[in-house]
């Protein structure tokens, strides 16, 4: 069951078993990864005449089932050419065994190691189904914030589907990075730190909002 944005979101035990078992350690790996001469951010050129745009992700999967917001923060860093440890991150963000509180404690530490104050900035989706309105200006941020070379990042909740067919529980909560889109932002790419083999998928801006209803987002 879905609560609200101040609910603590650890992965939870179940959704561990959904995903394929518990983590034993983190694993590192990279997908749509930049060229080696280049700093991640810089290396991400000029969107695609399809409306398509994907940033270089340094991806790392969370070492334990409640660092999901940490993890989460620290490949969105990555884009940016940032290595950021997780421990540290979640000490600065409070991360406890029972998770990370909200977005809110994960934007300022966003905005830190981004260097700049107001880099980025919560948006809540408060209901239980996003709107239109809401959906829309999910899509609006994603584009605006992965053209300036950034990742967002989302607490979610529930289940959703993504564009194979594959399917992604986090009844108890969790946290991901939307590190890229297509189709003008109609599809959004997902860096998810849960399990080490389903790092990278894609869903519906649609299914996004619908999975962040009830919580929030981090976006530039």
């Amino acid at each position: 069951m879905r609560t609200d944005l101040i609910r603590k979101t650890a992965l939870t035990a179940a959704g561990l078993a959904f995903t394929g078992g518990a983590i034993a350690g983190p694993v590192t790996t990279a997908f749509a990864a930049p060229s080696t001469d280049k700093p991640a951010a810089a290396s991400q050129g000029d969107r695609k005449p399809s409306g398509e745009r994907q940033l270089g992700v340094r991806y790392e999967a969370q070492p334990n089932f409640y660092y999901c917001g940490p993890a989460a923060a620290r490949n969105a860093l990555s884009v940016q050419g940032k290595d950021i440890s997780v421990d540290a991150m979640a000490k600065e963000m409070g991360t406890t065994e029972a998770g990370t509180n909200s977005i809110n404690d994960i934007t300022p530490v966003l905005n830190k190691e981004t260097g700049k104050a107001d880099a980025y900035h919560s948006v809540e989706i408060s209901k239980p189904d996003a709107d239109a309105k809401q959906t829309d200006q999910l899509r609006a941020d994603v584009v605006k914030t992965v053209d300036n070379g950034r990742a967002v990042v989302a607490n979610i909740a529930g289940t959703t589907t993504d564009t194979d067919g594959g399917i992604h529980s986090f009844e108890g909560g969790h946290y991901i990075s939307v590190v890229g889109y297509r189709d003008n932002g109609a599809v959004v790419r997902i860096a998810d730190s849960a399990d080490p083999n389903t790092a990278s998928y894609e869903v519906t801006v649609e299914h996004l909002a619908d999975w962040i209803a009830t919580r929030g987002y981090a976006t530039s």
